[in-house]
């Protein structure tokens, strides 16, 4: 070809162009993110509204489901789903991968203000915010500790000086802290003083109101100058608060607020908890984008914190708990050392076949060549380099190699005919450069279907088969170029018949002269392999005698592999991707709805002190933000100093007793997101199971879980709708209310002002602003019988009065003294405000006794079960399951029994079911994995068509998908493999490399056929398959050694490299064995097709 003369002719300009690309991809390099995987995150946005003191139920109502309703109009949304729980509302938005993330946001904030107007806007601490849902795992924990400062102190520390500079690198998306929350001045009340001086919580919060100010006081001008007017206006700290006046008694006696409540500097919401390995601490989560180079952020976090520590007390101290990065660098690190060790294999194939130096580095150039340009392809597409991009490139060794061995061979072969190197050269590579570029085009149409499969999943597909394409495409302009200009004015092959001379063996020990033996046995070794495949190569010629007698025979072998490879698709285990050993472990306490705080921080303890005792353990951290459920993230030390995880976690769930009420469950963090709220799951698998109502699922998810968890073939069983939480409903007696002038209002006024940790005022500091909580003491808000005992005011509970006061007179249920003199005295009360003509009006003092009414009086108290948690999944009511797969269940196992339980209780039709998160595309990944696949083989067909100009030629070659499939599939079974991502990408390379080598030998035999039209199909086929059988060898072996370190492979992320060496060196050795066979025997049922065809047209035509 004259393209491939002209590289050939100019080697400065080519060497240039060469050293170009190489130099390209160098400079790419430290610029590509670096991950453990491919980005999987989904587009996903998150909206979260906080109403405090409401009920899971209020909140579903009055919150949720007016928000769905807007969501739900926005165009690709694929799951809408909300979590409910007190006083929050968490809703997950998944979009289509296509969906632009920034304008899905900017449609979901309109959708927001729309709803303000469904919404109970004055109850809402905020209006519901939307923000990207950036990553659901942390890759960086930071911890403050200090011995000496409060948590409340830390906190604000944490929020004012860490947070924003963390916040502030490049790649990160979110930071959130947990352990605390934000400092505030706690106002505990004590009712019994409180109601004794005839007051309510709403006196003490309008006191608490007007204590505390912070308004524009304007200036004063004074001559030439103006002065700015400021005020000691606003109280700051508790001692601030403590002789605050909240009202008098008999026109002089004060009452202070000290005297009704206790009041002291803490936190807003003192239910939260976090230690590091056992010790009270502030946990700061770094969160990454999409596409950040979570390597690089970790690097910056750490150049960072000999600052952060400065800009901190010295008290206080700065810790790591967790680094992913670390597993990260170790996984890469395992996986650049395969790719040295296959490249090493790859070079020593053809230094055995070639035996020269020249021979062998010619093609060994390319590699690093067509690597590097890869590189650069990979920053042009903005890919990150992980395990999975290391892995093709791992593997497209092999088919770099492929196309030089091909070129080098074809050309070596003109030489020992006789031709000098250049001649050769160029009849070589002008011979074999229609085959070369056949071989890559139809590789890449494999590999073009992969970028139609859609969700997370398809995105990890998108990347390795765009890096696969890109590799291909450089290695064939590579061989097409570089090679055969190399092999012009470089290559030495010896002449035909030639053998390698063995030089004697050496008079001395190995001790004394290593470098003679060490030539010696490489001779030996060479000579050895040459000696072999002569033998091979005429035992192969002699077989081909009988395959070729008898094509039919051999030809259906073919359809046999095809029923083969789909009968052990169908048995073999599913998953979607193969759990890997990232060194960490996810815990999670799940104690009972009723649960208090310091139980569970008690249960806590007990299980952080028993992981720390484990030998494998680093570090242990601990927090949680509900009453009823903890997190646990557990650091294990490095691989080689400790057991494997399903070992560890064995040890710990016997270490670690169960206790009623307070389960633990312990799992390995995974690549895989569960979708929705999977915050609150316990394993990496979440079903959710929907209905039309809440009934039906409520009653079926507890005897579902019973038989689940007695078929032993599940691990951390949990589930959000297992049990009910006793709520105690205040039920109102409208038609009393009404005589005591007392309105629903008022009664929930009351009790949020008790029990809702309410909000009354802020503290506006230079940095950051504080709360003044108020809420009653805590023994009053630890058991429901603590409402007997509330009292509320007729004067609608304000300083301000609004209401007129109830003259009638009040008879208590109660038996307390105080309060039957309350009682007694409330008509005098009554008599009082309403002759004072109620003088609290406009003050935030009260200086008169209210009408206080018991809430016995006008309400009963009934203890009702209601779920801690409500959650709707695409407008239906839902409850999840989560859980992990005990050992030798398959993801095609869960989904059985499950729908086996289903069906055994007779469950409702209402109800029905599905895996969300990266699980759930399981079952969608195989079946759009077929339709790519079926895909690929019209595009080849058509390819191959078009290359060759026949309708039969690509048949033949098409026909040795069904060898490498099951060859493929085979070694998968064979080695209790799943069947995974990374088997459908180990098949795909299969069949790219074993229909590689059909072309080699199809398109060998056309050219027999062309110059030698006199030798018969059965000749020419025996010849072109005999011809090429040393180069398919070697291309084979160099496939398949190039596997090896990945079989091989024990460090991090093994788990994904095995199943493609798997695959590869199992379907390399079975399928190519057939294929030796079957494309002779196929190519020559095809001529006596096309023969017989012809000779049927000329019938026709002589007829006509």
């Amino acid at each position: 070809m004259v393209f491939c003369r002209l590289f050939i002719d100019r080697p400065v300009a080519t060497t240039l162009l060469a050293l170009a690309i190489f130099l390209s991809g160098m400079i790419a390099l430290p610029f590509l993110p670096i991950s453990t995987m491919p980005d999987m995150t989904a587009t996903s946005i998150m909206v979260i509204a906080n109403q405090p003191g409401s009920d899971p139920q209020q909140m579903a109502t009055s919150v949720s489901t007016p928000l769905e309703r807007r969501l739900a109009t926005i165009a690709d949304i694929q799951t809408l789903e909300s979590v409910t729980t007190r006083g929050q509302t968490s809703i997950f938005l998944d979009f289509s991968s296509s969906r632009n993330i920034n304008g899905a946001l900017r449609d979901v904030q309109a959708a927001l203000h729309a709803a303000r107007s469904d919404l109970p806007t004055s109850t809402l601490e905020a209006d519901p915010q939307a923000f990207k849902l950036d990553g659901d795992k942390p890759i960086y924990l930071l911890h403050l500790t200090s011995d000496q400062l409060p948590r409340a102190q830390l906190y604000d520390l944490a929020t004012i000086r860490v947070r924003p500079i963390l916040a502030q690198i490049a790649g990160v998306g979110r930071v959130e802290l947990f352990g605390a929350s934000n400092p505030a001045v706690r106002v505990e009340l004590n009712p019994y003083p409180l109601y004794r001086w005839g007051l309510n919580p709403e006196d003490v919060r309008a006191a608490l109101a007007s204590a505390n100010a912070f308004t524009p006081k304007g200036f004063i001008t004074s001559g030439n100058q103006r002065i700015q007017l400021q005020t000691n206006d606003q109280a700051t700290e508790a001692a601030h608060y403590r002789d605050l006046i909240v009202a008098y008694r008999n026109g002089k006696n004060p009452i202070y607020l000290k005297d009704i409540a206790t009041v002291r500097d803490d936190v807003q919401d003192v239910y939260q908890n976090s230690t590091l390995n056992g010790k009270t601490a502030i946990t700061i989560a770094v969160i990454p984008q999409p596409h950040a180079n979570a390597v690089e952020i970790v690097n910056d976090i750490v150049r960072r914190l000999p600052r952060l520590q400065q800009a901190l007390p010295a008290s206080a101290e700065l810790r790591t708990g967790l680094d992913l990065s670390l597993t990260i660098r170790a996984s890469l690190a395992d996986a650049k050392q395969t790719l040295v060790i296959s490249i090493f294999l790859v070079v020593l194939v053809i230094a055995l076949f070639f035996r020269h130096m020249a021979s062998t580095l010619i093609p060994a150039i390319t590699i690093p060549v067509a690597l590097s340009g890869t590189l650069t392809a990979m920053a042009w597409f903005n890919f990150s380099l992980n395990i999975l991009s290391l892995m093709a490139l791992t593997i497209a060794v092999g088919f770099v190699i492929d196309d030089a061995i091909v070129v080098l061979e074809n050309i070596a072969r003109h030489m020992e005919n006789g031709m000098n190197r250049y001649q050769a050269s160029i009849v070589g590579t002008s011979e074999i450069a229609f085959t070369i570029i056949s071989i890559s085009l139809s590789l890449i149409a494999v590999f073009i279907p992969l970028l139609c499969i859609p969700g997370t999943l398809g995105s990890a597909l998108h990347e390795f088969a765009l890096t696969m394409a890109a590799t291909i495409a450089i290695s064939m302009v590579l061989s097409l170029t570089l090679t055969p200009m190399l092999c012009a004015h470089f290559l030495t092959i010896e002449p035909a018949g030639g053998t390698p001379a063995i030089p004697e063996r050496p008079r001395y020990s190995p001790l004394a002269d290593p470098v003679s033996w060490l030539l010696y046995g490489a001779m030996r070794t060479v000579r050895a392999v040459e000696t072999g495949l002569y033998h091979l190569t005429s035992l192969y010629d002699r077989s081909m005698h009988w395959s070729l007698r008898h094509p039919i025979i051999i030809g259906l072998t073919l359809p046999g592999s095809f029923l083969l490879m789909v009968g052990i698709i169908i048995l073999m285990p599913k998953t979607a991707i193969p759990s890997m050993d990232l060194a960490i472990l996810q815990g999670s306490i799940n104690g009972e709805p009723s649960l208090s705080f310091k139980a569970l921080t008690r249960r806590m303890h007990q299980v952080e002190s028993i992981i720390q005792k484990d030998p494998a353990v680093q570090t242990v951290v601990t927090f949680n933000r509900t009453s009823h459920t903890g997190r646990i993230f557990v650091t294990l030390k490095a691989k080689s100093m400790r057991d494997s995880i399903p070992v560890i976690l064995a040890r710990l769930r016997k270490a670690i007793p169960q206790q009623a009420g307070a389960e633990a469950f312990f799992w390995a963090l995974n690549n895989g997101r569960q979708g929705g709220g999977d915050s609150n799951t316990t394993g990496n698998y979440r079903y959710v199971l929907q209905s039309d109502s809440n009934g039906p699922l409520y009653a079926t998810m507890p005897p579902l879980l019973a038989q689940l968890r007695a078929s032993g073939k599940f691990r951390n069983l949990s589930t959000d709708a297992e049990d009910l939480s006793f709520f105690a409903n205040v039920l109102i007696h409208r038609d009393l209310e009404a005589r005591y002038n007392i309105t629903p209002q008022l009664v929930q006024n009351a009790l949020f002002d008790a029990y809702g940790q309410s909000i009354v005022s802020t503290i506006h500091l230079p940095l950051t602003n504080h709360r003044v909580v108020m809420v009653v003491a805590e023994p009053f808000r630890e058991y429901s019988n603590t409402l007997h005992h509330l009292w509320l005011s007729t004067s609608a509970g304000t300083a301000a009065g609004g209401i007129a006061s109830n003259l009638i007179r009040v008879r208590t249920k109660g038996t307390l003294s105080t309060q039957a003199s309350l009682s007694r005295d409330s008509v005098t009360n009554s008599l009082a405000n309403k002759l004072s003509g109620n003088s609290s009006n406009g003050a935030a003092v009260s200086s008169s006794q209210e009408t206080m009414i018991p809430l016995d009086n006008v309400a009963s108290i009934v203890k009702t079960p209601m779920p801690l948690s409500i959650t709707h999944h695409n407008g239906y009511y839902a409850t999840t399951l989560s859980f992990d797969l005990a050992e030798g269940t398959s993801y095609d196992d869960a989904i059985s029994l499950i729908h086996r339980a289903l069906v055994n209780l007779h469950a409702s039709d209402s109800i029905h079911g599905e895996f969300t998160g990266t699980t759930g595309e399981t079952t969608d990944l195989m079946l759009n994995a077929l339709l790519a696949f079926l895909a690929a083989i019209t595009i080849m067909y058509i390819a191959l068509g078009v290359l060759y100009e026949s309708l039969l030629h690509p048949i033949t070659i098409l026909s040795t998908l069904p060898s490498a499939g099951v060859g493929g599939v085979l070694g998968l079974w064979a080695s209790g493999e799943q069947f995974s991502l990374v088997a459908i990408i180990g098949v795909i390379l299969l069949t790219g490399l074993v229909k590689k080598n059909a072309i080699l030998v199809i398109d060998f035999a056309l050219h027999i056929h062309h110059h030698h039209p006199d030798m018969t199909a059965e000749e020419t086929i025996r010849h072109a398959s005999v011809t090429r059988f040393r180069p398919i060898l070697m291309t084979t072996l160099a496939a398949a050694l190039g596997g090896i370190p990945l079989l091989m492979s024990q460090g991090y992320g093994c788990e994904l490299r095995r199943p493609l060496g798997v695959a590869i060196l199992g379907g390399m050795a079975i399928s190519q064995l057939l294929t030796f066979y079957t494309t002779p025997a196929v190519y020559l049922l095809m001529e006596k097709l096309k023969h017989h065809s012809l000779s049927l047209m000329r019938r026709v035509r002589a007829a006509l």
